[in-house]
């Protein structure tokens, strides 16, 4: 059964998100190669999920939504079935299927609630 493995805060200002999160909680951050995508490290190995910390694409959402979520990422051994079963259960495209260097291939979608959710088709690990 697929199970969540990564979570991502989108933020306007990652700068300041990275500070808040490592005042807040302890959280450590290490850039990603040459993208503005930052590791997120939350505790040790087996012990809850790690995330990451990327720049937002779109508008800030309104300052009185109710909820403004950091997207779960499920991982599966494929992803087009499983975009397929996200698809014929009525979830629509949030950001289309793209290949992640070194990491895997990566969507986002909109349950049928308008929540956003990841799946990711890791790399196989060597």
């Amino acid at each position: 059964m697929p199970r969540p493995v990564h979570f991502e805060i989108h933020a306007s200002d990652p700068a300041r998100a990275q500070a808040f999160y490592e005042s807040t909680f302890g959280w450590k951050f290490q850039r990603f190669g040459d993208m503005d995508y930052w590791s997120i490290t939350t505790g040790d190995e087996g012990d809850g999920i790690n995330g990451g910390l990327t720049v937002r694409r779109g508008p800030e959402p309104a300052p009185d939504a109710p909820v403004n979520a950091s997207p779960l990422t499920i991982a599966v051994d494929d992803i087009d079935a499983y975009i397929a079963a996200a698809e014929r259960a009525g979830a629509t495209v949030a950001l289309p299927k793209d290949t992640v260097p070194g990491i895997g291939d990566l969507a986002y979608y909109k349950d049928t609630e308008g929540n956003i959710f990841g799946i990711i088709q890791p790399l196989p690990r060597t």
